[in-house]
């Protein structure tokens, strides 16, 4: 069997270099965006955003059906903590291990980069927590941007990239946005914590799709695949007269 183009190949190394780039491009706007928001809302400049959206959260609290809508939001913030969200991201790669390996250690190093990635943004700004509302939720960290925003917007998401179905896509945006809006009602983030959060978990998964491997625990590499397909890489091209025998009859 003849061996790859060379020309196949430097194509193949061009593509991904500028899918990286893409996607280093993609995390840099978005962390761009997150600065941008961190130095409005310490200018005040969010603060009718902030202020009026908490507001509401803390009237809906107080009214008929708060306590019931309040239960909700602590079990959405419960699953999306630290704790809840890593059980979830085990029991994922416990079962994508047996049939696709790869896809389960994408995962996790999407996910626990991305953990990474808040924790020291938080560092970074050093923001307190808001102080508008009782807080309904232990916190012990800074508040910007907000790590279940953040987290669960990159697993969740994740999951979605890995699943690749409209329905899929669906039901964990509706995960990302309760899980967000739970911690703006419990009064432990200010609006501009969560979006921001958010922001940084959409340019970190833009970062880490590149290297998304494709469907399937036994999928062959895109060079394999291209190579299977050429005229130079299957069996026609182990022998001239092998295609001539196997087209029908003897060409004499």
């Amino acid at each position: 069997m003849k061996a790859c183009s060379p020309l196949m190949g430097a194509r193949s190394i061009s593509d991904r270099r500028k899918a990286v780039e893409k996607g280093a491009g993609a995390l840099a706007l978005a962390l761009f965006c997150v600065l941008g928001i961190a130095l409005l809302q310490r200018q005040g400049w969010l603060d009718g955003l902030n202020f009026g959206l908490m507001g509401a959260a803390g009237r809906a609290r107080d009214s008929g059906v708060g306590v019931m809508i309040t239960w909700i939001m602590q079990f959405a913030s419960a699953v999306g903590g630290t704790a809840g969200r890593f059980a979830l991201l085990a029991a994922c790669c416990v079962a994508l291990w047996r049939m696709a390996r790869a896809r389960a250690l994408w995962l996790l190093c999407t996910v626990v980069g991305g953990t990474l990635l808040n924790l020291a943004a938080k560092q970074i700004f050093a923001a307190p927590r808001p102080d508008l509302l009782p807080h309904l939720d232990l916190v012990h960290s800074y508040s910007f941007p907000s790590g279940h925003a953040a987290g669960n917007m990159i697993f969740f998401g994740a999951l979605a990239m890995l699943g690749g179905r409209r329905s899929v896509y669906v039901l964990m945006a509706t995960a990302i946005a309760l899980i967000g809006i739970s911690r703006v009602w419990l009064g432990v983030h200010w609006p501009s914590d969560v979006l921001a959060g958010w922001i940084e978990g959409l340019g970190w998964l833009a970062l880490c799709r590149v290297w998304l491997p494709a469907g399937g625990g036994q999928e062959e590499s895109a060079d394999r695949v291209m190579m299977r397909g050429h005229s130079v890489g299957g069996d026609e091209a182990m022998d001239p007269e092998a295609v001539e025998h196997r087209g029908g009859g003897n060409a004499q």
